[in-house]
């Protein structure tokens, strides 16, 4: 019991830190040079006491994409908390303006087909993302989506 509250703790610690960007297998746009594992998984029924519509997926992992890498264009269905460990990210957004994240800095993605984005790796370094999802349960992790005119 002590070992689950531990685990579970952990998952809840780790998505106040964590975010993501890799789509699912068949892109729009497709990516390339990106790998993630799961680290931890868990569900609204699991006891977290997070205030949300529904039952709920929480899912960490850890990304690499390597340089010259891209995750496609996606937007999630639900929110995402990231920290990047390593490497510099550059995120092109629906309205095309670009923001990039640095090893140490953190920062969150909004829910929703209008927040489409694609993630890349422009330096010489991978980039190391902990991501932490928190989406409706049976959610996919991404949806792909075409590119919104940005021509990235």
């Amino acid at each position: 019991m002590v070992m689950g509250r531990i685990r579970k703790a952990c998952v809840v610690a780790a998505g106040v830190v964590a975010l993501a960007v890799v789509p699912s297998a068949a892109l729009a746009t497709p990516g390339s040079g990106v790998t993630a594992t799961i680290l931890a998984k868990g569900t609204s029924e699991d006891g977290l006491k997070i205030r949300t519509k529904g039952r709920t997926d929480v899912v960490v992992r850890t990304i690499t994409i390597q340089p010259g890498g891209t995750t496609g264009w996606h937007y999630h269905l639900g929110k995402l908390i990231a920290v990047v460990q390593s490497g510099t990210l550059t995120r092109t957004m629906a309205d095309c303006s670009v923001e990039t994240s640095t090893a140490g800095q953190s920062f969150v993605e909004p829910d929703g087909a209008r927040h489409v984005h694609v993630g890349r790796n422009l330096g010489t370094v991978p980039v190391i993302l902990y991501v932490t999802y928190i989406l409706p349960e049976g959610a996919p992790l991404s949806v792909d989506a075409p590119d919104p005119g940005c021509g990235t």
